[in-house]
C-alpha cells in the first residue's frame, strides 16, 4: 500500500470523506495497523482534494 496521495485519479473531498466514513464503519470504531495506514492515506488525499463550493 502506498503512503503517497494518488494524483492520477482526482476525487472530490466529499468522495474521499465517504470512503473515510466507510472505513470507520467497517472497523467498528477501532482501526487496525493496516486500517490506520489506509486512514492516513485517505486523510492526506482528502486534504489535497478539490472542494466544490456552490453559491447559496
Amino acid at each position: 500500500m502506498s503512503t503517497t496521495v494518488e494524483s492520477l485519479t482526482e476525487r472530490s473531498a466529499a468522495e474521499v470523506n465517504e470512503e473515510i466514513r466507510a472505513l470507520w464503519l467497517r472497523s467498528g470504531g477501532t482501526l487496525s495497523v493496516e486500517q490506520r495506514a489506509e486512514y492516513q492515506r485517505l486523510v492526506l488525499e482528502w486534504a489535497a482534494a478539490p472542494t466544490s463550493v456552490e453559491a447559496a
